[in-house]
C-alpha cells in the first residue's frame, strides 16, 4: 500500500514539534551512549545540505529545497532508531520537565 502525502494538518503538527525533535538530536548528538555511525550519518547529511553542489540545484524554486529536505528527513530517521531506545525515552523525558518548569 502506498503511504499517502502529509496533510496540511499533519505538516503543521510537525513544524510545531521541529524545536523539541532539533533539542533531542543536539542532546543525542552529544551523548556519549549514542553509537558513533549514528552521530556521523547527522554529520554527513548536514554536510550535503550545506555543500553547493546538489542533485537538484537550489536554484529551482520549491523541487531545489526538496532534496535537502529529503534528505535531513531520511537522516533524522535513521538517526532515531539507531540511537538506543532507552536513552531516547531519557531524554526526551528530561526535556518535557524542562518544558513543564519553564
Amino acid at each position: 500500500m502506498m503511504r499517502r502525502a502529509l496533510s496540511l494538518f499533519q505538516m503543521l503538527k510537525l513544524v510545531r514539534h521541529l524545536p523539541g525533535l532539533a533539542k533531542l538530536c543536539w542532546r543525542l548528538f552529544r551523548d556519549p551512549r549514542v553509537p558513533i555511525r549514528a552521530k556521523l550519518l547527522l554529520v554527513v547529511a548536514g554536510l550535503y545540505v550545506l555543500m553547493p553542489a546538489d542533485l537538484l540545484p537550489d536554484i529551482i524554486p520549491v523541487v531545489g529545497v526538496m532534496d535537502d529536505i529529503t534528505v535531513l528527513v531520511i537522516a533524522g530517521r535513521w538517526f532515531f532508531t539507531l540511537c538506543p531506545e532507552e536513552v531516547v525515552r531519557e531524554h526526551v523525558r528530561l526535556i518535557g520537565e524542562e518544558n513543564s518548569t519553564s
